[in-house]
């Protein structure tokens, strides 16, 4: 099973948490010393809070070209890349490059979005978002296979478009993982994704259960056997104080990761609440334990 973390966007205004860009490289750079198997940013433009405080992020993609020259061996992703804030092929054009710089390290996360605030203040349409998804993920998957694409949708149109230059010697196809818990999304995931995430948890639970019933569901209607599609958890450590959190506690975060390996887990993606020192080093902690047990076991 695969561990990796979110690192922080700049939003996060608490004690202790990175919010420079530099000091956030710092982190990532230090996940990757500690044996991390992936770094993930989050694509957000801002985030309004229930009573109304506005908070701003760095640009997930520009922030993602710089973890890709400042790493070497540790893959990135996005957790999620929203598909309403960019042009499909412009989106695969720049999951390619990042591709390219990072020396084959990226997972194309993506997602239709949510949060109707950043959408307002950038002037993006709300609606539709889910047919607007269709079509995009068609879009990116397709160029992103090295097809020279056309398509007219109601949405989103290409020509003749297709990703050059070519990727380097050494450099793979892009995966893509949608992040989902709704029922057509997941028809889509099963019909073009390589890997599925859900989020967030701490312990296993029936949520967990329910949700991935319906992706094999999906799976069985998209004529795809669903032991092909990855499955990976968001995980959260620390946070408010809810039924299956996970204690900032090196030998907690030790436990849960067994726990989602018992479940078939590909790739867990931890995000501490706060991602402050204590929390890192808790969850870097907790993942060296879990390595160092299912090394030793038999």
């Amino acid at each position: 099973m695969e561990i990796g973390l979110i690192l922080p966007m700049g939003d996060d205004d608490r004690p202790g948490v990175p919010a420079s860009a530099a000091s956030i490289l710092a982190m990532a750079r230090a996940g990757q010393d500690a044996g991390l198997d992936s770094l993930w940013v989050y694509d957000h433009l801002i985030t309004v809070e229930d009573e109304g405080r506005t908070s701003g992020l760095w640009e997930a993609w520009t922030l993602l070209s710089a973890l890709a020259v400042t790493t070497e061996r540790v893959r990135l992703g996005t957790l999620v890349s929203c598909t309403g804030f960019r042009n499909p092929a412009l989106l695969a054009k720049m999951a390619h490059t990042v591709q390219e710089l990072s020396g084959g390290r990226l997972i194309l996360g993506l997602g239709a979005g949510w949060h109707r605030p950043e959408y307002t203040a950038f002037g993006y349409p709300f609606d539709h978002r889910v047919d607007r998804f269709t079509e995009a993920i068609e879009i990116i998957v397709r160029l992103l296979r090295g097809e020279k694409t056309t398509y007219s949708g109601r949405y989103s149109q290409v020509d003749g478009c297709e990703l050059l230059p070519p990727l380097s010697a050494g450099s793979t196809r892009t995966p893509i993982l949608v992040g989902t818990a709704g029922e057509r999304m997941m028809r889509l995931t099963a019909r073009w994704a390589d890997a599925w995430n859900v989020a967030w948890f701490g312990t296993p639970n029936e949520r967990f259960t329910q949700l991935r019933g319906t992706l094999h569901a999906a799976c069985d209607a998209e004529g795809r056997d669903p032991s092909t599609v990855d499955v990976t958890v968001g995980l959260v450590v620390g946070g408010r104080e809810r039924p299956g959190r996970v204690p900032v506690e090196p030998a907690a975060v030790a436990d849960v990761l067994h726990m989602w390996r018992a479940e078939g887990v590909r790739h867990v993606i931890a995000w501490p609440d706060p991602t402050d020192a204590v929390g890192v080093e808790a969850f870097l902690g907790g993942a060296a334990a879990y390595r160092a047990a299912t090394t030793a076991a038999p």
